[in-house]
């Protein structure tokens, strides 16, 4: 069986890590190469030289410690999967994660879908994402949460309007019109289903990996016949 090495994008929000998730229950198999990988961006970091670099320091931090708590994710349930973490900057975030995936030779890459997600920026550019990162690319979207109907708080006699309006959110079947209204065509779209672990009938883990039991054998010795 070959090894895969998969590339999961790790950014602070909630459909990045439902994408792990839903990654580690249904896509990674024992053997495959996990990658964390955190692109920060510091086009927006002005000041003195000094300063720039305390602040490369800290979003650096910042960017491991995100990759951390993801790796803890794998750890919880998945002790034995083979991960490994890549925090690197980038002003193109998309440029910087195709660069990565060539350097390292990935053959999957896993991204959690969302309003802001880099993805709906570059497919307005390129036609064709899965020839621009040359691998297999997985868009992984969760079930969409209905949003909250506005309501109006009723207006007493004699009171003034405010000037500014509070905007109403989009609609579940706005929100899908717009995601759908670009070219996703390489891209496969999931929902999060991740199965109910039943409760083990031993009170210790199962290795899964063969390699990782090791046998001790003995020599028995002999016993000596007294003639």
């Amino acid at each position: 069986m070959d090894v895969r090495r998969i590339v999961v994008v790790v950014e602070d929000v909630e459909a990045a890590r439902t994408a792990l998730r839903w990654a580690l229950h249904n896509f990674i198999r024992h053997g495959d190469i996990l990658t964390l990988l955190h692109v920060f961006s510091p086009r927006t970091m002005g000041g003195s030289r000094s300063s720039r670099k305390k602040k490369m320091r800290f979003l650096r931090l910042e960017g491991f410690q995100l990759a951390l708590s993801f790796k803890d994710i794998c750890n919880s349930n998945f002790f034995n999967t083979n991960v490994e973490m890549i925090v690197t900057e980038g002003d193109d975030e998309a440029g910087k994660i195709g660069d990565v995936i060539r350097e390292i030779g990935a053959s999957v890459l896993i991204v959690g879908l969302h309003d802001r997600s880099f993805l709906y920026r570059l497919a307005m550019t390129h036609t064709d994402l899965a020839n621009h990162f040359n691998c297999r690319v997985l868009a992984i979207k969760a079930p969409i949460v209905p949003p909250l109907l506005a309501t109006k708080k009723p207006r007493s006699v004699g009171s003034r309007a405010s000037s500014s309006a509070t905007p109403s959110p989009l609609s579940s079947s706005d929100a899908s019109a717009y995601h759908h209204s670009l070219d996703f065509s390489q891209i496969e779209i999931g929902r999060l289903e991740v199965p109910e672990t039943p409760t083990p009938k031993v009170p210790y883990q199962i290795c899964p990996d063969p390699y990782s039991i090791l046998w001790r054998w003995r020599r028995r010795k002999s016993r000596r016949k007294n003639y």
